[in-house]
């Protein structure tokens, strides 16, 4: 089998040392070529052109960015040529989508874990999201979110620029600033699904593909405890945004069972088709952990049994 491995060199948990005995272990499996990410999106221009040059198999190393780029590269293969399948090993700070699967945290025990599967032969579909806009046509693995969510994903990008190392304190530091200081106390947001009436008045709003939707170092936060890889999208959206509430939906959330069905401060929708977010102004908008930009409306879509995952 011929395999491509997509690495990022900044990947934040691993060092040169430990990529080196991954890919020595790799090899010794598989006939593979190692490639680098130089700038943004070339994980993803690497992925897409996999098939053409004969690979049945990209593996990754990276955190969640580089896995969504990763992702929507393989699902622009070119019409006609064989999508290789996918493995995705963590080097990130979060690696949400890898620790959703049930694949180890650390980059050692996953790609032991990930050469198991590949010798038995096991792999297994799992569904993504999309997002249509007026700029996007993109997949999520894991989840999109409009509003809070999203500014802290942006602010969390600007410290990165200026050299702090993304951890659970960076994230939940801003995010307390913004509670204090944003405009996410401004409801703005509409939600739409077929069989629902409208929601509307929102202060945010966040789609899954799974949960959990994100994690607090080694625990999970769910929001949407029924979402899964292979149904469809869930939604959870704030009505209310105060302090009382809010922390009371956190607790929930960080407990093992997340938030109920229904509750007050919020709506939640399972397993949906198709909806669409609208926002009276631009607000910030994130998929997978990266800030696209501000957006006012946003198609999401599900999409069953779209990749073969190998781990």
């Amino acid at each position: 089998m011929r395999a491509l491995f997509i690495v990022n060199p900044q990947a934040t948990t691993t060092t040169p040392r430990s990529r080196d005995v991954i890919v020595g272990a790799i090899a010794r499996d598989v006939d593979l070529r190692v490639a680098q990410t130089e700038y943004r999106d070339h994980a993803r221009e690497l992925a897409r052109g996999a098939a053409a040059e004969g690979y049945e198999l990209v593996i990754s190393l990276g955190g969640d960015g580089t896995v969504n780029e990763v992702v929507n590269g393989l699902l622009a293969t070119p019409e006609g040529l064989s999508r290789p399948s996918y493995a995705a090993l963590p080097g990130g700070s979060a690696n949400v989508f890898i620790r959703a699967l049930g694949l180890p945290a650390d980059p050692i025990e996953a790609t032991g874990a990930m050469l198991e599967s590949l010798r038995s032969g096991y792999g297994r579909e799992v569904g993504l999201g999309r997002i249509v806009s007026d700029v996007d046509d993109r997949y999520f693995t894991f989840c999109a979110g409009f509003g809070w969510d999203a500014e802290v994903v942006h602010e969390v990008e600007r410290q990165r620029r200026r050299g702090r190392r993304a951890s659970p304190a960076l994230y939940v530091g801003i995010a307390f600033q913004k509670f204090l200081k944003g405009d996410i106390r401004l409801p703005s947001l509409r939600i739409d699904a077929p069989g629902h009436d409208s929601v509307h008045d929102l202060h945010f709003a966040i789609v899954t593909n799974t949960t959990p939707w994100t994690y607090a170092g080694s625990v999970p936060v769910q929001p949407t405890p029924r979402s899964r890889f292979d149904l469809g999208l869930d939604v959870f959206a704030m009505t209310q945004l105060n302090a009382v509430n809010t922390s009371r939906l956190l607790r929930q959330m960080l407990s093992h069972k997340g938030v109920p069905p229904y509750g007050r401060g919020y709506v939640g929708w399972h397993d949906q088709s198709s909806l669409t977010i609208e926002s009276r102004r631009p607000r910030a908008f994130q998929i997978d952990g990266e800030y696209l930009g501000h957006r006012k409306r946003v198609n999401f879509q599900s999409v069953p049994k779209a990749l073969r995952i190998i781990g």
